[in-house]
């Protein structure tokens, strides 16, 4: 744990989400199926019609296998979408596709995306 960028110490809001970089840390459990539960009660992004601030309720469940998320780092990488502009269909297409599967191989055994 300790080539963490974001944990324990100060760390920049990225201004996009391409600067943005999700970590991961080790399962403490690995050998159990549990559901880790992360929520973004005001998940923010820009509209790509009107350019208005768009709000959403995030909630991010997943069955880690060898390796979580770390927490601080998807805190700084959903609000890196903060002025970045795109529908909320967009972003969970792109978090679902990209986000997870490509930065953490076989490191999720099932994970749900919703915004409300």
């Amino acid at each position: 744990m300790e080539n963490l960028k974001a944990l324990g110490q100060a760390a920049k809001q990225p201004n996009s989400p391409e600067e943005a970089e999700l970590e991961r840390v080790p399962n403490p459990h690995p050998d159990c199926n549990f559901v880790a539960r992360f929520t973004q009660p005001e998940f923010t992004s820009l509209c790509p019609v009107t350019a208005q601030p768009d709000f959403a309720h995030l909630i991010i469940d997943y069955i880690p296998d060898q390796w979580m998320v770390e927490s601080k780092s998807l805190k700084l990488y959903l609000g890196s979408f903060r002025n970045h502009q795109a529908f909320h269909e967009a972003f969970s297409s792109l978090f679902m596709r990209n986000s997870i599967p490509s930065r953490f191989p076989d490191s999720f055994v099932s994970y749900v995306f919703r915004a409300f």
